[in-house]
């Protein structure tokens, strides 16, 4: 199912967008016949304001910002480095703000357009060992909260999905991780992860994709200021 296919094609913007989640909704969005601009790093540095402003300044309009540029490490508090903390917010928080930022006055003049952030189930609750990535997705979170209030009764929405771990890179990371501290195979290592939330498995990128295309929908008028948790039912709210 498509949201985007009514209506003249969108210009969208999906930081992060060369791999993973991010190419997963970039490519939805392709297939609904928009616009479809997916930066990586080399791009857009979403941690450099500069970078942020001349990127979006070239664009033009801009219809929907997906916000799905992010980091993650994992460590007990005790070892986790300023550098570390820094890093996950820059990306995770901060490149969010400075996106956001360069959209908004442009959808607000033109009173149209979505901002969905790719946030995480750890931007409601707390997990050992992820601290800076932890309070970076809450302060994702925050962020599309105090987006969604601005914009409250315009044309303008921001929400957030929150998904459990999903096959990425990214989480074979963290199963990589998980191996070489406790000496469990791959298998169980996965396995570990996928039992932290009721799923008892691991997202694909397409189901996200999915919340996202919903959550950008012309459709969703209504929905501004949410959260939506892809975990099977953990958290609910």
């Amino acid at each position: 199912m498509s949201f985007s296919s009514d209506g003249p094609a969108r210009v969208v913007v999906v930081t992060g967008g060369t791999r993973g989640i991010g190419s997963a909704i970039a490519e939805r969005f392709r297939r609904a016949g928009d616009t479809v601009l997916a930066p990586g790093r080399a791009e857009c540095d979403v941690t450099d304001e500069a970078a942020v402003r001349a990127y979006f300044a070239k664009l033009g309009p801009v219809d929907v910002l997906v916000n799905n540029a992010g980091v993650s490490s994992s460590s007990p508090l005790a070892k986790t480095t300023v550098d570390d903390w820094r890093g996950q917010f820059e990306v995770n928080a901060t490149g969010a703000f400075l996106c956001t930022r360069e959209v908004l006055p442009g959808m607000r003049e033109r009173d149209h357009g979505r901002v969905v952030t790719v946030a995480s189930t750890a931007g409601h609750a707390g997990y050992r060992y992820t601290a800076g990535y932890t309070a970076s997705k809450h302060a994702a979170v925050g962020l599309m909260r105090a987006v969604a209030a601005e914009v409250a009764g315009t044309g303008v929405t921001a929400n957030a999905v929150c998904p459990a771990f999903v096959r990425t890179d990214m989480t074979a990371e963290s199963v990589a991780r998980i191996r070489s501290r406790t000496g469990r195979d791959e298998a169980s290592a996965e396995a570990a992860l996928a039992a932290a939330a009721p799923l008892g498995r691991l997202l694909e990128p397409g189901e996200v994709a999915y919340a996202v295309g919903f959550l950008a929908a012309r459709e969703a008028a209504a929905i501004n200021g949410q959260t939506l948790v892809l975990d099977g039912g953990g958290i609910q709210k």
